[in-house]
């Protein structure tokens, strides 16, 4: 069996394809029981991909091809407008969380023309997290294909050690892909010397072989150009496209184990999402209280602050309010944004406010 670990969907924005749908009902109509989403530098289409597979009956993979910075994500010049590429997978909750972190930091801290991260937030948000080399854009195959072996080798090092066993050297094959049969060959040596192993990996962009001009016509719109234009940048085949296990495995008759490696990758992913629960801050109450009583107090004493002796409708209305917040187990976030309201006023910080709360009487209580 193989299971694709290096696949870009239509949220690999001007840059993949892929309806979710359709991929994986294709990747179930090939018989594979398993599939990854590694979009560029984002997690927009996890959700979507994730209930698709599920209910496809398909083992939903969740990863990212991030982007990693030259030198410092913090560091903004000309020598990182084209940052190394490096596909990374969750293997459990722990590390669906940490590549989370990645890609949000990578958004907020390291942007400049991508989102990028560095060594320090790999160190940070390694666990649970299985990393692939990445493509030829990825930072070992660069150095391979600039000569440069040994330090390409004492990074699969580092990687190696950063993700304790997790790591793994990725082949792929695609014609016309300047230097990679270089990479490759160079990958495999490197593998036996430092005990790596190696995984096949197609890179996908989209789901059928027939849609290879359509992947063209995106990316011209990407780079703002056309079809006409020979020296533009293009996939120069139509491998691109979500494979087969018998295609990959005749692609990799000599390395055999680079196949069925996807397969130990697969079955290591157990990465579980829940839906329709509410995950709000818990608010500490004072005493260990319980946020409902907290909250109710609170309310009280304000309506008795406002209304000394409020007529019957009032105290009704209120009773109402707090028993529908109670039933909607919204005590926390009220109690939150109390809390961020009345710091800020306290210390005459200006603020706005929106809603559709604006005629609460438990928020008026509140103040």
């Amino acid at each position: 069996m193989f299971t694709h670990l290096h696949v870009h969907t239509e949220y690999s924005l001007l840059d993949g394809i892929s309806r979710i749908p359709k991929l994986v009902g294709q990747a179930s109509a090939l018989g594979m029981d398993a599939l990854a989403i590694t979009d560029h530098g984002s997690l927009y289409g996890v959700v979507d991909f994730y209930s698709a597979a599920q209910k496809a009956g398909v083992k939903p993979i969740i990863g990212c091809e991030i982007y990693e910075a030259h030198n410092d994500r913090n560091v903004k010049d000309a020598s990182e407008k084209s940052p190394f590429h490096l596909t990374v997978l969750a293997q459990n909750n722990a590390g669906y969380k940490n590549l989370i972190q990645l890609v949000s930091k990578a958004h907020l801290e390291g942007f400049y023309y991508r989102p990028r991260v560095d060594d320090e937030l790999l160190e940070k948000h390694s666990e649970g997290l299985i990393a692939l080399s990445g493509c030829p854009s990825a930072k070992i195959p660069k150095l391979i294909t600039q000569g440069q072996v040994e330090e390409a080798t004492a990074r699969a090092r580092w990687y190696k050690e950063l993700f304790d066993g997790r790591f793994y050297l990725e082949v792929q094959e695609h014609s016309n892909v300047p230097g990679l049969p270089t990479i490759n060959k160079a990958l495999v040596s490197m593998g036996a010397e430092l005990d790596i192993p190696l995984v096949a990996t197609n890179d996908s962009h989209y789901t059928y072989q027939g849609d290879a001009h359509l992947q063209d016509l995106r990316i011209c719109i990407h780079t703002n150009t056309t079809i006409h234009d020979e020296s533009r940048l293009k996939m120069d085949d139509d491998s691109f496209y979500l494979k087969s296990p018998q295609e990959m495995a005749s692609l990799f008759t000599e390395l055999p184990e680079a196949v069925s490696n996807t397969q130990r990758i697969a079955e290591s992913c157990q990465v579980s999402l829940e839906f329709g629960n509410l995950h709000l801050p818990s608010y500490p109450v004072p005493d260990g209280g319980d946020a409902d009583e907290f909250l109710t107090k609170l309310c009280w004493e304000g309506l008795y602050r406002l209304y000394p002796t409020p007529a019957p409708e009032v105290s009704e209305r209120l009773k109402y309010e707090l028993e529908v917040i109670k039933q909607t187990r919204f005590a926390n976030y009220f109690l939150v944004v109390w809390e961020i309201v009345s710091f800020a006023r306290q210390n005459r910080i200006l603020l706005g406010v929106r809603g559709s709360a604006a005629a609460s009487l438990a928020l008026y209580c509140l103040g």
